[in-house]
This record gives structure tokens, sequence and C-alpha cells, in this order.
């Protein structure tokens, strides 16, 4: 949008296109089944027998997944009001944004093989517990520091959230009914996306930013609760142990490379500490690499990689994340800041992209069916760069209308090729190794989505 000059942040991730979440699902799914032994199984509250009470722990694992979903999108339309009641600056939105998904892309490799190792059921709940601190922290802090250091601590609990919530469902569901949880369970998260906006605009309109946070404390509290009384416990003994160097170099060779991206613009490309912090995160990620090519069962299955399938369909859904999370980072505010709508009016104005992301991942199945994967990705990266073209060239004096065109037409973009792109990458995997698989994907689509916030 030109003239308009650079827009405070706005929404992350959102990790994440959740309508592919239930394709993505299966492939994990059929992983954890084969990992829950007979004794923990009979051990269990849920037995073979249909019990009444799984559908009610499945509300627990829905409303685990909601927070997240809802916390994704919740937090856009605050940070314009966040930064002015505050004093933050541009790279401080944009760390309040990537501190998040930086923390949640580096800890999800370990967070899931610890709840193999130590209890699934555990280690949810202390995600959930870490969550909700980070959310009390996030309602009473009043500086971008602190506003930061408290999405650093939810970003750590969200990391074990969402792949636990999925691995405890075999424990409760045989294949007949598993395709319904499932589906009942990405239904939970999908409703979360467009939710958090409309909601948050309600709770800036009426109460202070910290509101936004304050909202997912009964939400994760019950959740916990949820978990403690309905879910049971399961854990692989046989899954990789963690490896402390590994999760090392991905944070730090992770959060350096954002940090020198995020700092370029103010300090310059050839400053000192730009150029220092960019070749610390090329040499750390380069380690990372190398130490998970060294091992036996690494935490990072780079040798996927190789597999054609798998690499043209991981960076497909990889870019999709980079232009998601980069769009919506600038849209709360321009809409805000630009336009004058306020917080309730631009979550409702933001409603045309998620329409349009839904209409096209629905119809995306059957067009694969016909055409294949890749022409549907590549038509569906075709239309999102239509619909960035029309954003780019949109002003303020073209009105909502052309905005809403646009969003929609992006909107239809991302539907179409997200989901093709992460069936067809854990669909080229071998059923031993989706579990490393969809680690590996979902870490390259959250790093997608934090470069994507400090790029744009």
């Amino acid at each position: 949008m030109p003239g308009e000059g650079r827009a405070h942040p706005g929404w992350h991730t959102v990790k994440r296109e959740l309508l592919s979440f239930e394709s993505h699902c299966h492939l994990i799914l059929s992983r954890r089944s084969c990992t829950v032994s007979a004794s923990e199984t009979s051990a269990a509250p849920f037995g073979p027998a249909p019990d009444p009470r799984r559908w009610l722990a499945l509300v627990a694992l829905c409303l685990s997944m909601l927070v997240l979903s809802f916390d994704t999108t919740i937090l856009n339309v605050a940070l314009p009001t966040m930064a002015e009641k505050t004093g933050a600056t541009t790279g401080d939105m944009q760390w309040i944004i990537d501190s998040y998904t930086v923390v949640f892309a580096a800890a999800m490799l370990p967070a899931g093989l610890l709840g193999d190792r130590f209890g699934r059921r555990l280690m949810l709940i202390a995600g959930l517990v870490v969550f909700l601190a980070g959310s009390v922290m996030g309602s009473l802090v009043d500086t971008p520091g602190a506003v930061i250091a408290a999405r650093t601590v939810m970003g750590l609990g969200g990391a074990f959230v969402m792949p636990l919530a999925l691995s405890v469902i075999p424990s409760l569901f045989g294949p007949a009914e598993r395709p319904k949880a499932v589906a009942v369970t990405s239904t939970a998260m999908a409703l979360g996306m467009p939710l958090g906006p409309i909601i948050g605009g309600a709770l800036l309109k009426n109460f202070w930013w910290g509101s936004v946070f304050l909202v997912n404390i009964p939400l994760v509290a019950l959740a916990i609760v949820a978990c403690v009384l309905l879910l049971p416990e399961t854990r692989d003994p046989a899954a990789p142990r963690v490896r402390t160097s590994s999760t090392f170099f991905a944070a730090a060779g992770l959060g350096s490379l954002v940090y020198g991206i995020i700092e370029a613009p103010g300090r310059g490309w050839g400053d000192p500490r730009v150029v220092a912090a960019l070749a610390a995160g090329a040499v750390l990620l380069a380690a990372l690499v190398l130490r998970e090519r060294s091992v036996e069962r690494p935490m990072l299955d780079t040798e996927l990689l190789r597999q054609r399938g798998f690499l043209w369909n991981a960076v497909a859904a990889t870019l999709v994340s980079f232009i998601l999370t980069g769009m919506v980072f600038v849209l709360p505010s321009y809409l805000q800041s630009t336009l004058g709508y306020d917080a309730f009016g631009t979550g409702l104005r933001l409603l045309p992209m998620m329409g349009g992301l839904m209409v096209a991942a629905r119809l995306a199945p059957s067009l694969v069916a016909k055409a294949g994967p890749r022409p549907v990705v590549s038509a569906g990266l075709l239309v999102l760069a239509a619909g960035g073209f029309l954003g780019a060239t949109t002003s303020a004096a073209d009105g909502y209308g052309m905005i809403a065109l646009w969003l929609a037409v992006a909107g239809a973009g991302l539907g179409l090729s997200v989901v093709p792109s992460m069936n067809g990458a854990l669909g080229a995997l071998p059923r031993e190794r989706a579990g490393s698989g969809s680690g590996l994907l979902q870490t390259l689509r959250q790093t997608g989505a934090a470069v994507g916030v400090a790029v744009l």
C-alpha cells in the first residue's frame, strides 16, 4: 500500500493456516497410536469399551487447542493500542510477535519428545500451566519488554500444548471414532482464528489492552482441570532423547537470525551488530543441521529434505507462512491508524481474508483429486500473489471495498495452497517417519512465520 509508510505489527502465525490441521493430525495420530502400549491402554481410564467420558476428555483437548488458535489472532487488534499506551517501537512490536514464534518453533521439537518419555498428559498440563502463567503476566505488565517476556513464556507453553494434545487422542478413541475426534479438534482450532480479532476488538472497546491476555485465563484454567480429571497418561520410553545442544542451536540460531533482520532497517545492513547477528544465526543453524545428521535418531530429521516430494511441498508451506504473517502483520495498524477504524471494526474487517481462506480450503481437496497437488498449490500461490499485488496498489482513497476484495483474493490463495502443500509434504513421508517429518515441517513453517514478521 504505497504512501502509507511502515505499519506497526499485527497478527503472527498463524502457525498457522489451521484448516490444514486435520490432515496433519491423521499422520501424527497413526504414529502415536503405535506407541501406546497395551499396558498403558488397559491402565488408562478409557479402555476399548466405549466410555461416554471420552467425549468429555475431547472437550479438554478442544479447549487446549482453542486457546492456542484464539491467542494467535486476538492480539493483532491490540497491538496499535498497546504501542500507543506503552510507547513501544516498531521493533518492540515485532519482538512481541516473534518472541512467541521463535520460542514455539524451537521448543516444539523437544516438547514432543519430553511428552513421549515422561508422560504426554503430564507435559500437556505443564504446557497449559506455563501458558497460563504467561497470560497472567501479560495482563499485569505495562512495558514493551515485559510484554515480550510474557509472550516468550506463552510460546514455551504453547509448544507443549499443540503436539501433545494430539498425541493423547489414540488412547481415547479407536480407529472408527478417531477421524470424528480429529474433525472436532480441528474445528475448535478453526473457530478460534476468526473469533480472536472480533472478541479482541470488543474487549478493547470496553477495557484496557491487557484484557486480551486476561481472557485466556478462564479458558486455560478450565482446560487444565479437564485434562487432570479426564485424560489418561501415555508414554513411549523408546522415543529419541532430548539433546540440549540441538535445542540451544535451534533457539539461538533462529533468534539471532530474526534479531538481525529486525534491526537491519534501523541500523543498516552493514552495521556490525546486524552482520554479527546474521552470521551467528547462520553458523548456529548450520551447527544444528550437522549435529542432527551425526546422531542415529535425530530430533530434526533433515534427511527428509532429500525427498523431492516432501521438499517441494515443505518449501511451499513455508512460503505461505512467510506471506501470511507478513500480510497480516501490517493490516490491523493500517486499518486503525490510516483508515481510522476502531479495534472492533478492525476485527470485523479482517473477516474477508478468513472467509476466502475457508472457502478455498474446502474446495482444495476436490481440486487436488482432479488435477493433482502441484497444479493446485501453484495456482494458489499465483492467486495469493495477485491478492498481494492488489493490496500493494491500493491506497486509502480507494476505501474499504477494495481492501475487502484483495483480502478475499489473498485468503483464497492461502486456502488453495496451504492445504495441498501440507498434505503433499506429509503424504510423501514413510509412515515410520511421520512424527519426525511433521516436526521438521512445523519447524520450517514457524521459521517462515518468524522471518515473515521480521522482513515485512
